[in-house]
């Protein structure tokens, strides 16, 4: 068991490792925009009275409103995006 930790750590170091070279390689352009088509955020708003769970791209842009937590995760794992919570 030990041997899978030991490979998955030395796989998650390579995948950091990768990801570090690449952003060493971007243009201030491309820097800006990683992540904008993988990472959504959300927060809980209140609207009119109710509250709502507001659905917004990495860059603050508002993509979307979910009834709750729940089902804004799920419409943003949907568009193959990982949900982060913001509070």
């Amino acid at each position: 068991m030990a041997g899978n930790d030991e490979r998955g750590a030395s796989a998650s170091g390579r995948l950091a490792g990768d990801m570090q070279e690449r952003a060493r390689a971007m243009t201030g352009a491309e820097l800006r925009d990683w992540g904008m088509k993988e990472v959504a955020y959300f927060r809980t708003i209140t609207h009119e009275g109710a509250t709502l769970v507001a659905i917004h791209a990495a860059d603050g842009t508002p993509v979307g409103i979910a009834e709750d937590e729940d089902s804004a995760v799920d419409a943003i794992l949907e568009q193959d995006m990982v949900p982060t919570f913001l509070q």
